[in-house]
């Protein structure tokens, strides 16, 4: 399974940087590296952390990790998360993303400060009664708004560090 994981990711960030989704033409794919554990993605590193944690709890480890709770930007990025939760050994049926509207009622921004352009909101999400912090859910990879202070399992990310010759 972990070899048809990377795989599928190896694949999807070849075809990203094909495709231009967040490519970086001044950066050679083999020419970036990540934590051992960590999966590349275009010029981001994620990893699925099975320990659950409040929103917030979860931010600050990701951040002690050199990161943040992942940021998603498209359909391929969205796809990969997902199957990261899939993946995971204790995984619940939804994790922790590092979108939320904690400041400001249904103005969503995420925890690493990159530009939320892309949204894959279940129907009838976001939904302010039910909290102000997002999870996926792993079925679908669809996003679900929950409380902040839930326990649940998360995704960070971080840049890929770059091989120096």
């Amino acid at each position: 399974m972990a070899f048809a994981l990377h795989s599928f990711v190896l694949l999807c960030g070849i075809s990203g940087l094909l495709t231009g989704v967040r490519a970086f033409p001044s950066k050679k794919l083999n020419d970036l590296l990540c934590p051992k554990g960590w999966t590349l993605l275009d010029c981001n590193c994620y990893v699925y952390e099975d320990e659950a944690r409040t929103f917030s709890d979860a931010e600050a480890v990701c951040n002690i990790l050199g990161g943040n709770l992942v940021s998603i930007h498209n359909d391929l990025e969205n796809a990969v998360v997902q199957q990261l939760i899939v993946a995971g050994e204790n995984n619940d049926e939804v994790s922790w993303i590092g979108l939320h509207d904690s400041i400001e009622v249904d103005d969503y921004i995420w925890t690493d400060g990159t530009v939320e352009d892309f949204r894959n909101f279940a129907n009838g999400e976001p939904n302010a009664a039910t909290g102000n912090c997002v999870v996926m859910d792993e079925t679908e990879g669809e996003w679900e708004t929950a409380s902040c202070e839930d326990l649940q399992e998360y995704v960070c990310i971080k840049e890929a560090h770059r091989l120096f010759h």
